[in-house]
């Protein structure tokens, strides 16, 4: 079970001592989306307060900014990831991946499995 609670350790690697209570439902974490290059996939959760977010599992069209003008674009690959290039190698799109489009290399600004959209701003050549 994932929670954002904190940790058994402290940032030295001890323990704290015996924990004063257990994990509460509120606190629960769900898995990442892992949002994969394909066919769009969306999916809706029901997230805290009653509100939905849509969940982006796999995506191939992206909205890329490029002097001031917003444009589609197809993903052709994910070129690589500054926070995890294993997440590269598996073409998942995080915000911060670069990818290959049509128009170019964009860098993700949005947060595909938060967002449900796939934002990216172009880089210069």
């Amino acid at each position: 079970m994932q929670s954002q609670w904190r940790p058994k350790r402290k940032p030295s690697g001890g323990r704290y001592h015996k924990p004063y209570r257990t994990k509460r439902k509120f606190e629960l974490a769900r898995h990442p989306s892992n949002t994969l290059l394909g066919e769009t996939h969306l999916k809706q959760v029901r997230v805290r307060g009653g509100s939905i977010k849509n969940r982006l599992l796999a995506a191939n069209i992206a909205n890329v900014a490029a002097a001031g003008k917003v444009a589609k674009a197809k993903i052709l690959n994910v070129v690589e990831n500054p926070a995890n290039k294993f997440l590269a190698r598996r073409n998942i799109i995080t915000k911060g991946s670069i990818i290959e489009t049509e128009k170019g290399r964009a860098r993700v600004t949005s947060r595909p499995g938060q967002d449900g959209v796939v934002n990216a701003v172009l880089l210069e050549k």
